[in-house]
């Protein structure tokens, strides 16, 4: 019996390893790259190798009983943090699901989420296309696109942005003020302000910020600390093929921004 739970068990981390690589390769080959890539990748590998190599691993533990205990306590913490990482998903997931707006706003700023080749990325589009049904439900909001000049882009995201929603819905462009220069959330919303406070719009009246699922939690935090007093966030969902990768990037992004005090 001993014998077949371990034999079940390595061919379970086999299996979540094989998916965790062919996951993260796929990714890296399209050239995305980011802590919410690699990190599966990582545990993808050492999954494949203590699955692979069970026995010999156990043989050398069991002739040193300090490596062992390091071993088994690193396995100790890896579910303490699959553990933390779960409450994450669970109260993103929440907050996503309470997100609603049923009242007039007067801005809608637009997160930025990067660009390829002159096109919003996946990610991006489905921002732009979840403000682009508010936007087209209340005509009376300004429409603020925020996001500098991407690495190897010609224009900057705001202006791609603006383009895209124009193109495709046909929203007018005198109704979308422009950030170019933001490169963070932080930006996004602070230069979001400025530009609205030349339209007297101020951050106490009704603003909705669109932003992709997994970053409504600390956009929402960011705008906060910036006196957003009225703000609603509004969720994009993300691209399945990207969805969990970035919903982990976004826990170890949290943190970082706890530690750094941006909220």
């Amino acid at each position: 019996m001993h014998v077949f739970l371990i034999d079940c068990f390595r061919i379970i981390l086999f299996l979540i390893a094989g998916l965790l690589i062919a996951d993260s390769l796929y990714l890296l080959l399209q050239g995305k790259i980011h802590i919410g890539i690699v990190l599966p990748l990582l545990i993808g590998v050492g999954f494949l190798a203590i699955a692979l190599a069970w026995i010999q691993i156990h043989h050398y533990l069991n002739q040193h009983p300090k490596i062992e205990y390091v071993y088994f306590l690193l396995w100790g913490l890896f579910v303490i943090w699959l553990i933390t990482l779960a409450i994450f998903a669970y109260q993103l997931k929440t907050h996503i699901q309470n997100q609603t707006i049923n009242q007039p706003v007067k801005a809608i700023i637009v997160l930025g989420s990067g660009t390829f080749q002159g096109q919003p990325s996946p990610t991006l589009a489905r921002r732009l296309d979840r403000a682009a049904q508010l936007a087209q439900q209340q005509p009376q909001a300004w429409l603020v696109l925020s996001g500098g000049l991407d690495f190897s882009e010609k224009d900057p995201e705001a202006q791609i942005m603006a383009t895209y929603l124009q193109q495709k819905y046909g929203l007018s462009a005198q109704r979308m003020l422009l950030d170019k220069q933001s490169t963070s959330t932080e930006l996004n919303l602070k230069n979001s302000a400025i530009l609205l406070a030349q339209h007297q719009i101020t951050k106490d009246m009704p603003i909705a910020i669109v932003t992709s699922d997994f970053h409504t939690i600390r956009a929402q935090a960011i705008a906060k600390k910036q006196d957003y007093i009225h703000s609603i966030m509004l969720a994009a969902e993300t691209p399945l093929e990207t969805r969990y990768n970035a919903w982990l990037r976004e826990y170890f992004a949290f943190i970082s921004g706890k530690i750094l005090q941006e909220y």
